[in-house]
């Protein structure tokens, strides 16, 4: 059910058993899937599963909402052009841990690394709000091929065209 079940506040029962729950945050995706996203995906040609599984990968990576447009335009270049995703969230995933990445973690064979195999991963790796599923359907039009986190505890990124910009930002 990861990536189909749409983060939201709900009210429940305290007693409400876990499939009503369960239940209840699949059918809110659905209807808002059907109501605000169906028609521009069919338009696009990608799946709900695509778009759910690109737009986990925005929700893990964007701390700040307002960067998740231009973070998408970075993967779908990176698609576009037959790249490696390379998004850090995707690894930790697979590694089922948190915290920072080391450079052996990157060589974990999982098809969830998105380092070591080109596309999109399996499936989501969490559950996307609106913002993020929006951002996968209307990624940012730019030339920005990296990005990496300020540092300063703002959440932001320096997004950069070439690598030798990015190692800069780095």
């Amino acid at each position: 059910l990861e990536g189909y079940l749409m983060p939201d506040t709900y009210e429940f029962f305290s007693n409400s058993k876990e499939i009503e729950i369960i239940r209840k945050l699949l059918s809110h995706q659905d209807k808002t899937w059907a109501s605000q996203f169906e028609e521009q995906a069919l338009e696009t040609g990608k799946s709900r599963h695509e778009v759910l599984t690109l737009a986990s990968i925005i929700q893990a990576e964007a701390a700040v909402r307002d960067e998740m447009q231009a973070i998408s335009g970075v993967y779908v270049n990176r698609l576009n052009k037959g790249w490696r995703l390379e998004a850090d969230p995707t690894v930790s995933y697979a590694l089922g841990r948190k915290g920072r990445l080391l450079y052996k973690d990157l060589e974990v064979n999982n098809p969830y690394n998105t380092y070591k195999f080109k596309g999109l991963p399996p499936g989501p790796i969490n559950s996307p709000g609106k913002a993020a599923i929006n951002a996968a359907l209307n990624p940012e039009q730019h030339s920005y091929m990296f990005f990496v986190a300020k540092g300063d505890g703002s959440g932001r990124h320096f997004f950069a065209r070439t690598i030798s910009e990015h190692n800069q930002n780095r």
